[in-house]
């Protein structure tokens, strides 16, 4: 098999940078029912960019290029340590060269391998079967979205839906009740697969092999088609929209699959996944390892994006979400900036910064509670990012910088800009209560960038100033980063407003609707 590797290393590139074609027209078609002038619809138009920009520059999509997760069938008597082995070079070489960010982090010393390499990573699952070539299947799936993954135990009580019993029923309210719990922070508009059935592993695993499965095909159960056909029309109207900024669009795909379980357990597992639904697959020639034929068909020349710039809608968003609100405006402010700028924001208006920007994620957080920083934050920004890097010898170069999930930092956010006196924190999925009233305690704002968007915002950032913590790790370190035109949504204000707060509420309102039983 001397192109295994070769063969895995082209699946590797195509799975992060080039999403497939099934997954572009479902976002296409989300576009389509999405007003134009609505936050929920510049988020859109700026993943539409984003896509091509990714395709064209053949580099990550989404900046976390997730636990690579690799489902192998193979014929009888094919070594399958040796295509481990070929694996392993495939995702070292995709690491160094930035197709994939290094992702791979010691759980007990939070050191990072640095070449996506370690204990259980990457995850690869073989299964042999009778025919005489070998079908390899990849998905990247972002830990924004696997933190949104979420199992039941029937019977249960849902809040909004009340009991869940064992049931076709109860499956339907536990599924409404997992694309609710999402909110903005899986990156939404989403998909999901879902697994009825199982033990608690066994639920999970068969979960995410839904999401293997193509957008347009039908569920050859009967009973499931139904329920992937109620839950994609339904789960729409709860109207969290793109990122969670409210609107018409929230779920792009669901699909279910079922398996035997014990009498004593009935699990419902659901795997969530991003807009950035990256997924591919291949058929390999068993004794040479060569490409036989792409499984999902290849995204070139199907365009998410419609003529003109993305962008251009910015400053036209309005605030469905917040109808009592003021209409949106475009601001444009440069780094440091003062409490008085920030004090005229409103939930709703885009910003578009300029100037230093610092990067800050789980590891920085924690170690800012307990030491001073390295550079002054005063009237500064912190960005939720863990970027694609790339070192040469012209210095450090972004490949990809989009937003993570900022609630990950809730503990610690209120403390930090208490203590430097920061002034924007950006990310995306919006934060809690005691970051509100940091906020208006101490005049700073929240800005929700585009999730995944990881090519939009590296075209934003002009130069890198610097870097301290490597020693955290290439995502986990705090890279100081020059910007220009980096644009955000206000969705967090001084004066105690929060779209994502109202979002929530208004979800929640809805989501009480679905209570009565629909499957009998």
């Amino acid at each position: 098999m001397r192109r295994f590797e070769d063969s895995l290393y082209e699946l590797i590139v195509e799975t992060s940078t080039n999403l497939p074609g099934d997954v572009r027209r479902a976002i296409a078609e989300g576009r389509s029912r999405e007003d134009r002038a609505s936050r929920s619809g510049l988020a859109l138009a700026t993943i539409a960019q984003n896509i091509g920009m990714a395709e064209m520059e053949v580099s990550p999509i989404c900046q976390d290029t997730g636990m690579p997760t690799f489902i192998i069938h193979t014929p009888v008597g094919v070594n399958q340590l040796a295509i481990k082995r070929d694996i392993e070079a495939a995702v070292r070489k995709a690491t160094k060269e930035g197709k994939l960010r290094p992702n791979s982090v010691d759980s007990l010393t939070g050191a990072n391998s640095g070449d996506n390499l370690g204990g259980g990573t990457p995850v690869v699952h073989f299964e042999q079967w009778e025919e005489d070539q070998i079908d390899v299947r990849l998905i990247l799936k972002g830990g924004g979205c696997e933190n949104k993954n979420i199992q039941y135990s029937l019977p249960a009580e849902l809040e909004g839906l009340g009991k869940a019993g064992r049931d076709l029923d109860g499956i339907r309210k536990c599924i409404l009740h997992a694309v609710y719990q999402a909110q903005g922070q899986g990156c939404s508009a989403g998909f999901i697969g879902v697994g009825i059935g199982g033990d608690r592993a066994s639920g999970y695993e068969l979960a995410k092999k839904q999401l293997f499965r193509k957008t347009g095909d039908t569920n050859p159960v009967p009973e499931l088609a139904e329920l992937e056909d109620y839950v994609l029309e339904h789960a729409n109207e709860l109207g969290i929209g793109t990122m969670g900024f409210g609107g018409e669009v929230t779920l792009l795909g669901c699909k279910i699959g079922v398996m035997n379980r014990l009498p004593a357990s009935f699990f419902v597992s659901v795997a969530y996944n991003c807009w950035a639904f990256r997924r591919q697959g291949l058929l390999l020639d068993a004794g040479t390892g060569e490409i036989r034929e792409w499984l999902y068909e290849r995204g070139t020349g199907i365009s998410v994006e419609e003529e003109g710039a993305a962008t251009e809608a910015a400053a036209e968003a309005a605030p469905e979400a917040v109808p009592d609100a003021p209409p949106s405006r475009e601001v444009r402010l440069t780094t440091p900036i003062s409490e008085e700028d920030i004090r005229s924001l409103r939930v709703g208006d885009v910003v578009i910064l300029s100037g230093e920007m610092h990067t800050g994620r789980d590891a920085l957080h924690k170690h800012l509670i307990d030491h001073d920083s390295p550079v002054d934050l005063g009237g500064g920004v912190i960005y939720h990012c863990g970027p694609v890097m790339l070192n040469d010898e012209a210095g450090w170069h972004v490949k990809a910088a989009g937003p993570t999930t900022s609630i990950r930092e809730e503990p610690y956010q209120a403390d930090i800009i208490r203590k430097f006196g920061i002034r924007a924190v950006i990310g995306k999925g919006g934060m809690g209560a005691k970051t509100l009233q940091a906020l208006g305690e101490h005049g700073a704002v929240y800005l929700n960038a585009i999730g995944g968007a990881a090519q939009y915002y590296a075209e934003c950032i002009k130069n890198v100033n610097g870097a301290d913590f490597m020693e955290f790790g290439i995502p986990e370190a705090m890279w100081h980063l020059q910007v220009e035109g980096f644009a955000a949504i206000v969705t967090m204000d001084s004066h105690g407003g929060s779209l994502h707060a109202d979002v929530e509420k208004n979800s929640a309102e809805k989501l009480a609707a679905f209570r009565e039983p629909v499957f009998k």
